[in-house]
């Protein structure tokens, strides 16, 4: 299908950029990779009347390391976020989380800003950014404010994030020693997306004890979660195969599960069971 007419605006600038948004509000979409909105646009799910294209405003696509945070521009890509040696580093699970993403193209147009703004219930990157405790700055006319991850995503393909202001960058505490992480997730076959996917990672003392853990859930539920019941029951306790099986039961304690033709609200339960444990023991597995 062929989009509703709108206008196109290309800001060069964030300020020019928030000019735009305070002027249309509510009857304007911010543009970044494209692989979100042109889409919804093409089918009429999304109609605005103007589209702000932020992608040539410079300074927005970087992953630095600063004041003991890994700190990345809302218009990384994903193939940058998949391919940087310090992401592999000092934070896998990030760059492990964006080869799951789509294919190829989809890797290197999309961004991870655009992502988790759209807030897709079956998108890889919430996932990780709640296991992570990651926070996002945003910016609106008033100044910027910066949003942890369990609080941005509200509801399906909702955030906390207003109509006149703009994601402009994710920062991810450094991760200690001694911590292991991954990304699992049962993808559809035609789009790549979650039907579940689940982000684990856990640090542990010399006497293999939990002493920190994050499990961040996507494709179960409306929106991405943290299976808090799993991480309460890990947490303090010496990990091993038997205690990771019992907590994994409660990845969908609390949720109303998704159901539709690719997965019922009973199978999607169990794949949370089912994922949380795997990525549970293969995060355990890299701690060194």
């Amino acid at each position: 299908m062929i989009p509703s007419s709108f206008e196109y605006f290309a800001p060069k600038s964030v300020p020019e950029a928030l000019s735009l948004l305070a002027k249309y509000q509510e009857d304007v979409k911010v543009l970044a990779g494209g692989h979100s909105l042109l889409p919804q646009m093409k089918l009429r799910l999304a109609t605005p009347k103007y589209v702000v294209d932020i992608g040539r405003i410079p300074g927005l696509a970087y992953i630095k390391e600063a004041h003991g945070k890994i700190s990345i521009g809302a218009l990384t890509t994903h193939y940058a976020m998949e391919s940087s040696a310090l992401l592999k580093q000092k934070c896998p699970l990030l760059s492990e989380t964006a080869a799951a993403i789509g294919d190829v193209q989809v890797r290197n147009r999309g961004t991870i800003g655009g992502s988790l703004v759209h807030a897709d219930p079956a998108a890889d990157w919430p996932a990780a950014i709640l296991a992570l405790d990651g926070e996002l700055k945003v910016i609106g006319k008033s100044g910027e404010r910066t949003i942890k991850a369990q609080d941005f995503f509200v509801e399906m393909m909702t955030t906390a994030i207003q109509p006149t202001e703009l994601l402009t960058e994710i920062r991810i505490p450094q991760l200690p020693a001694r911590t292991g992480s991954t990304y699992l997730k049962m993808h559809q076959k035609a789009s790549g997306f979650a039907i579940v996917g689940v982000a684990a990672r856990v640090t542990l003392d010399a006497g293999q004890v939990c002493q920190e853990v994050g499990i961040g859930i996507t494709g179960a539920a409306s929106k991405a979660y943290r299976a808090k019941s799993v991480e309460t029951e890990l947490k303090g306790k010496k990990l091993d195969s038997a205690a990771i099986k019992q907590a994994a039961q409660k990845a969908a304690d609390g949720i109303e599960a998704l159901a539709d033709l690719h997965a019922s609200s009973e199978y999607r339960s169990h794949l949370s069971r089912v994922y949380t444990r795997s990525a549970l023991e293969a995060a355990l597995s890299r701690v060194k």
